[in-house]
Order: structure tokens, then sequence, then C-alpha cells
């Protein structure tokens, strides 16, 4: 059985090793699509837009539906400015309340 017991070993290691750290140069900052309860539209004119404009699941579009009813609001999709920006004025120009942040 062999031990260590030299902590100069270890900081003076026999064998030296190569390291390869990859860097991202760009990163594209991610934004949120939050949408917004109002008191004017229907559940499920909300759940055929979030499936329409957001590509949600109906799981995802009744669930992001509820928590904007219940919580006030909800993030609905996430992504660089060039995929939640063209979602954004989709909602609106369906009279539904978004902003990105």
């Amino acid at each position: 059985m062999i031990f260590y017991n030299s902590i100069k070993d270890y900081e003076d290691p026999k064998r030296q090793y190569e390291e390869e750290v990859l860097v991202l140069e760009e990163t594209d900052d991610v934004y949120k699509l939050i949408l917004h309860n109002d008191d004017i539209h229907t559940f499920d004119y909300v759940i055929d837009s979030l499936i329409e404009v957001c590509k949600h699941t109906l799981e995802q579009a009744e669930q992001c539906t509820m928590l904007v009813h219940y919580k006030g609001k909800c993030t609905v999709k996430t992504g660089s400015m060039d995929i939640v920006k063209p979602m954004h004025e989709k909602l609106i120009s369906r009279e539904l309340t978004s902003e990105i942040v």
C-alpha cells in the first residue's frame, strides 16, 4: 500500500497536464417574454395565442395561462431578442399585454 503523505508531491507533480479551455467570445443576451394578466381575454383565446405565437404545446399554454391568471404574469418564452421580439409584437397585435425584459 502506498501513502502519499507529502504535500510537496501534490504541489509539484511528476506529470505535466495540458488543459484546453474554450472561450465563448460572443454571447447572446437572454431575454424574457412576459405575458401579463388582463380582464378582457378568455382562457381559450390566450391558450390559442400561446400555441400559435410562442409554439407552446397545449399543456404549456394551459399552465402559462393559469400562472398569468393567478400570479398576474408569466414568462412565456426566453431567448435572444431576434426570437422574442417578433413573438412580443404578435402578442401585442392580438391585444395581449406582454413585455420583454
